[in-house]
């Protein structure tokens, strides 16, 4: 971070187009609030410290950014417009010199290569004002870029504002801006609103500045993607869509194959080893760090997991919190809820929940099995329909599974339980006491048949029997 670069962020807006009780710029965007995309813009191209100036549920703003000790924030309690906005920033930064960076909290597809080169750009050049600007086939809505013979930009003029021949104009302004402190804060105490909105428009301080013969320059971006605006929630769709593929190309070409990007949902926050495969339909959220050469499959959500090699997780399985060590199967459809952790090899199969669970190397549970506040060692066997019953109506208890243990189908551990090493729970057992080692645990009804009871039953109620 430099020293002498700060930055601005305007986040006052409520955005009534969004139709939404949520302010705008908290509106999530793959993983995170929108307004956190150009905070983390700012500080990738170095901006020492940042200024956000807050409106409409501020509070909520402020609250995302808790611990971080490196921005300040401001409320503008009027929309006033946009130099309004950065003169409420002005207190929090009169003691910064050097250049200040001013960004939108609603453009979050700004990339901070780009800011970097706007930055050089503007310092190479000796300009007081850099504008970064953009081409668009319709330019509606946009403030135009006027140039003069040189190429400088003598002025910007808004749309309800412009000439018809200023509204032919294809380069637009995107509304980012860097400029020396000095000049900004002097600049900005004398803008006007004498214009057809009757706001304080930032963009006049291009006009003060050629007034005054300072050097005003254009830094031209190719991609208009870069500094879409989002002011409503098809916006908001599209600039996801644009973010989501430019994580699965850096990935795919980092080594991991996505079969189809555009039906694949993946957090820049994601890490993906080499030669994993990732279906379509896959979530995967938040802190999530997956090794090389898995497979994960079709419809899966996974959410803050850290997975090992060679793992394969299947179709429509969901994951959150857990950790799952090297070469072990989950699913399909099977439910991992936080603190479950599966060592090497275990299978985890098709209807299968775990909660604060921990599996052993080589441990199977295939089907139909919930599996809670457990300690299950190497090379056991789940069978179908068991269950551990953990919660007491008061409080949780551990059940403890020791090694090679053999459970059966439909057995019910009721916790808190230990069933030692060896041990054989036959099936349809209902485990109240700890099982020793090696032991046997049964605990069935004797089987009774009552032989031509079906048939007497009919005769008594009139029905015909079956043959």
């Amino acid at each position: 971070m430099s020293s002498d670069l700060s930055a601005v962020i305007l986040a006052a807006g409520k955005g009534t187009r969004m139709k939404s009780e949520l302010v705008k710029v908290m509106h999530p965007l793959e993983g995170q609030p929108m307004v956190a995309w150009p905070v983390d813009a700012a500080r990738a191209a170095g901006a020492g410290r940042t200024v956000v100036v807050v409106g409409h549920q501020g509070e909520a703003v402020r609250e995302h950014f808790v611990d971080a000790t490196d921005l300040a924030f401001v409320t503008q309690e009027e929309q006033l417009g946009t130099g309004h906005a950065v003169a409420c920033a002005v207190p929090a930064l009169e003691t910064a010199g050097g250049t200040v960076l001013i960004l939108c909290g609603d453009v979050p597809l700004l990339r901070s290569d780009t800011l970097r080169g706007m930055i050089d750009l503007h310092r190479e050049s000796g300009a007081t004002v850099t504008v970064l600007t953009t081409r668009m086939a319709d330019p509606t809505g946009y403030g135009r870029i006027i140039r003069d013979a040189t190429g400088r930009i003598v002025r910007i003029v808004e749309q309800k504002d412009a000439s018809p021949a200023e509204l032919t104009v294809d380069e637009v302004n995107a509304g980012i801006y860097c400029v020396e402190a000095p000049f900004l804060f002097e600049a900005l105490r004398g803008l006007e609103n004498d214009n057809a909105q009757g706001e304080y428009y930032l963009t006049d301080i291009v006009a003060a500045a050629e007034a005054r013969g300072l050097d005003c320059r254009p830094c031209l971006v190719d991609d208009s993607d870069e500094v879409m605006g989002v002011n409503d929630r098809v916006q908001l769709a599209r600039a996801g869509a644009v973010i989501r593929l430019r994580t699965c190309e850096r990935l795919m070409r980092d080594g991991v194959t996505i079969i189809d990007p555009a039906a694949t949902y993946i957090d820049p926050t994601v890490a993906i080893g080499r030669d994993t495969t990732v279906h379509p339909g896959a979530c995967l959220r938040g802190t999530t760090v997956v090794g090389a050469g898995c497979i994960i499959g079709p419809g899966t959500v996974i959410t803050d997991c850290r997975i090992g090699d060679r793992v394969e997780v299947k179709a429509g399985t969901v994951m959150e919190s857990s950790v799952i060590h090297d070469e072990a199967a989950v699913g399909p459809m099977a439910h991992l809820r936080p603190g479950t952790e599966l060592m090497a090899h275990v299978k985890i199969g098709n209807f299968v929940e775990t909660k604060k669970a921990r599996v052993g190397e080589g441990s199977k549970a295939s089907h139909l099995t919930y599996l809670g506040d457990a300690e299950i060692g190497r090379d056991v066997n789940i069978g179908c329909g068991t269950i551990t019953c953990n919660y007491d109506g008061i409080k949780k208890h551990c059940t403890v599974i020791g090694d090679g243990v053999f459970v059966g189908s439909d057995v019910q551990l009721v916790a808190p339980v230990t069933v030692g090493n060896n041990a054989l729970i036959a099936a349809g057992t209902t485990v109240t006491k700890d099982v020793p080692p090696d032991a046997l645990a049964i605990s069935r009804t004797p089987q009774v048949n009552k032989e031509g009871w079906v048939k007497k039953k009919a005769q008594g109620s009139g029905l015909k029997a079956q043959d």
